[in-house]
């Protein structure tokens, strides 16, 4: 037995899986909430704005999700196409208006003119759709609501996907302007140091060896000022908020282990994609377009009634009754073309089904590759990289202060150490931004 879930998301599933359709149905609901909830919408924009102050947004990653459903300018139109189903819906369970019709009459023989003997016919008629049109038109709309309902959701599953890797992407960009900002640092100490170093050959190329060295750091900081104000821009964009807006974003690029059951998710994807149920609901909706265009092989019947209204001198009997029934002969055309094309139609939706179906889970192993990949970089960094990395710099250190290194030496000891701490930053983001797109082909977050 089938039915139709409702809620946010109404689409066609079998009666077992109507707990789990709610479940999905309410997710968007639930991160809408969660902006309000933690008190994010509390924050004084507006005023902060007309006071010329600018306003300042603190958010976890939640908090930001939720400010994404609820001012992304993209999520605002899909959900019109939502209502404009449901108005296509409405439309269809209405009944065709009845017609009405007046005519004149009037005799032309015996010295009558329309003025001694005319009458008036007044009649009403109705189409009445027979072979279940109404009840497929019907049928036939539900389903191309509940399919804009699935299209609304994944659009949501996909840019929240973007949501979350623009928000980390700001993160690690914040993070290595930091360490390049500590390189600039310790190179500017390093140059005032050496500034009143008496050995002229060899301390002058020093000299120049460092300011080059310091000019390339502040390039390095350079950029990253710039990517972090494109990546402000873009997530800004998402969220629905101005460019006054200064965003402080609260949930850290953190590494944590995952250990996704690949075998369930393999299984319970063709219930968590959003745009494989809208496949489906195509598909449901074609055979139902299927069974119209058959129906339409059968012609309507316009029934109509009236009343002969007439002077007292004729032109025939007076006040008379009518009623009348009117059909289209299907002689010629039996809608052979709108059957064949449904046909074809039903054929297009099931290739195309297959096709996506076959696209999603290859997407679904080729990120659990990425995923695995980046897991293991990570951990290849903290199972002493990064240690080893920090151990050098303080040796460095020791030595020069001791005068058994050499300025050059310790600076290319600090860059070594710092060049490791941001490329493990890079594989943190790298890991992360798998698991969001674990999850994003999974159709589910993952515990």
């Amino acid at each position: 037995m089938e039915s139709y879930c409702g809620g946010p998301f109404r689409y066609q599933v079998k009666s077992l899986d109507m707990r789990r359709c709610w479940i999905l149905s309410m997710l968007v609901f639930w991160l809408g909430g969660v902006a309000l909830e933690s008190g994010v919408w509390a924050e004084p924009v507006k005023p902060a704005l007309e006071a010329g102050v600018s306003p300042v947004i603190r958010v976890n990653l939640d908090e930001a999700l939720g400010l994404f459903l609820s001012q992304n300018f993209e999520v605002m139109v899909r959900k019109y196409g939502i209502e404009s189903a449901k108005a296509k819906e409405m439309t269809a369970s209405l009944f065709p208006n009845p017609e009405l019709s007046v005519g004149l009459f009037s005799s032309v023989t015996q010295g009558c003119n329309t003025a001694r003997c005319g009458g008036v016919l007044p009649q009403v008629s109705q189409l009445f759709l027979i072979a279940g049109k109404r009840g497929y038109a019907i049928e036939r709309a539900a389903l191309g609501t509940a399919g804009a309902e699935a299209e609304f959701e994944d659009a949501i599953r996909q840019l929240s996907a973007t949501v979350k890797e623009t928000y980390f992407r700001v993160q690690v960009i914040r993070e290595h302007l930091d360490v390049d900002r500590k390189i600039k640092v310790r190179l500017d100490n390093l140059i005032q140091e050496t500034a009143a170093d008496s050995a002229i050959n060899v301390g002058e190329r020093k000299r120049i060896r460092l300011e080059l060295l310091a000019v390339k750091a502040e390039h390095e900081v350079i950029k990253d000022l710039r990517a972090l104000g494109e990546a402000s821009l873009d997530l800004r964009m998402l969220l629905g908020l101005r460019p006054e807006v200064t965003l402080v974003l609260l949930s850290p690029l953190a590494y944590t282990r995952i250990e996704p059951d690949m075998q369930t998710l393999r299984e319970t994807i063709m219930n968590t994609r959003p745009d494989l149920r809208a496949r489906r609901l195509l598909s449901a909706r074609r055979r139902t377009e299927l069974k119209l265009a058959k129906a339409f092989q059968f012609p309507d019947i316009s029934v109509g009634a009236g009343l002969m209204l007439q002077g007292p001198q004729g032109p025939d009997n007076q006040q008379q009754w009518n009623l009348g029934i009117s059909v289209p002969l299907p002689i010629f055309d039996r809608n052979q073309g709108g059957i064949l094309h449904a046909e074809t139609a039903i054929q297009m939706a099931e290739a195309e089904y297959g096709q996506v179906l076959n696209q999603v889970l290859n997407e679904l192993e080729a990120s659990y590759y990425r995923f695995l990949e980046s897991r293991r970089l990570v951990e290849m960094y903290q199972q002493g990289v990064l240690d080893r990395a920090l151990t050098l710099l303080e040796t460095a250190q020791r030595d020069r202060q001791k005068g058994q290194l050499g300025i050059l030496e310790l600076v290319d000891a600090v860059r070594a150490a710092h060049e490791t701490k941001e490329d493990y930053l890079e594989a943190l983001f790298s890991y992360q931004r798998a698991v969001i797109r674990l999850e994003n082909a999974a159709g589910q977050t993952l515990p």
